[in-house]
């Protein structure tokens, strides 16, 4: 088998990658370990940064997005049972947030993929790269008991933290930042409508709290936790008492309950591999970096960092020109880390910190009245969080 661009891994990051080589006239082969049941049932993020939605409206995997989507003019921010509102057209020029669960848009993806060429191997197992550093890579892999090998111009490693295309790195050239927090989060989805339009990041003495939603009938919401947290000591009641305990508002919201149909825990890490190419081989995604979902980041860097690496492989295609090919790792990491300090800000600015003393906590407090009391601060975290644009510099 041969192919313009092995893509390892069918998450949003090489699902999105596919579908825009794919208007580029660029072949690709995807690789995924998992079978594509439990690929669509995975259950992740679901805000969309206002650039991320008109990317996957250009690569035309909009349509149901624009059914269904529910677009987000703002944000509360709740501590000390008081709601302060971010509203995020007033400051960004327009611009807002769309919530669509990240299996929505994957479902999508797939279903382009699936339309046009069909090249996803699901159940893909013993994948391994070979060659990144020559002018011919390839890929070898199990599929339905049967091996076989893949040959590529280019390799993309969209495949997670935990994937095979990082680790295939020689030690000596990774460059790697992480930091570990020390809470989690516990989240549920309810069959329950939503209490409001909008999201609540709250601020309580018991630790943060998060209202959201998935859809107009179910609700998604998280309490801060231990990492270690048993969920056997979490019976739903406990669950409801404190969600209301630590999203009580002045104003009279309450959270609508409902049948509680996933409970998991979520660690919190902030994750950067500066390392983002090997050769032909470059990282996009998850296995380039984590982010804590305070920031609502994660899908939205991922499409990112395709955008830029779609944009080098069409340039050298079509060209041979590999200038956008070698600024990829560069250019790519401007806009990562600052959504990396965007998130880890939002993360110190919402979470009861078990290291933190009454001094830190003060502080803390007048972070909040601060950021959401005056309008440099409100407008500091609407520009971060409907998203920097993609190709983001850092410059004026």
């Amino acid at each position: 088998m041969k192919t313009q661009v092995g893509i390892i891994g069918a998450g949003p990051a090489g699902l999105m990658l596919a579908q825009v080589l794919r208007l580029h006239g660029i072949d690709s082969v995807i690789l995924e370990q998992r079978s594509e049941d439990y690929v669509l049932s995975r259950i992740r993020a679901g805000v969309l940064e206002h650039p991320a939605v008109e990317f996957l409206h250009a690569m035309g995997a909009g349509e149901r997005l624009a059914k269904e989507g529910m677009p987000h003019e703002g944000i509360d921010m709740l501590f000390r049972g008081e709601k302060r509102r971010i509203d995020f057209p007033s400051l960004t020029g327009g611009k807002k947030v769309t919530v669509y669960g990240q299996q929505e848009v994957v479902k999508d993806l797939i279903r382009l993929k699936k339309d046009f060429d069909g090249q996803i191997f699901f159940e893909s197992e013993d994948v391994a790269i070979h060659g990144a550093e020559s002018d011919s890579p390839s890929l070898s892999f199990t599929h339905g008991g049967e091996k076989k090998a893949l040959s590529c111009d280019f390799i993309a490693g969209c495949d997670g933290f935990h994937g095979v295309a990082r680790q295939s790195i020689p030690d000596a050239k990774l460059k790697l930042f992480e930091k570990i927090y020390p809470f989690a989060w516990l989240g549920i989805l309810a069959d329950a409508a939503p209490a409001q339009d909008e999201l609540i990041y709250s601020r309580h003495e018991n630790g943060f709290a998060l209202f959201s939603m998935r859809s107009p009938e179910v609700t998604r919401l998280y309490l801060q936790c231990d990492p270690e947290e048993n969920l056997g000591e979490w019976p739903d009641s406990r669950v409801w008492d404190e969600l209301h305990r630590r999203l009580e508002a002045k104003d009279g919201f309450r959270v609508n309950e409902g049948r509680i149909t996933r409970k998991d825990v979520t660690p919190m890490r902030s994750f950067v591999c500066e390392t983002m190419r090997h050769g032909r081989l470059f990282l996009a995604g998850d296995a380039a970096h984590i982010v804590p979902p305070t920031g609502a980041k994660g899908l939205n860097l991922a499409a990112g960092d395709v955008k830029l690496l779609s944009d080098a492989l069409a340039a050298y295609f079509k060209s041979g020109d590999t200038a956008q090919l070698d600024g990829y790792e560069a250019l790519a990491l401007k806009r990562i880390w600052a959504a990396q300090r965007f998130s880890w800000f939002m993360t110190r600015l919402l979470h009861k910190d078990p290291g933190a003393n009454a001094f830190d906590e003060e502080v803390q407090f007048a972070d909040l009245d601060y950021f959401t009391g005056t309008e440099a601060g409100r407008r500091t975290i609407a520009e971060n969080y409907v998203g920097l644009p993609f190709g983001w510099t850092g410059a004026a």
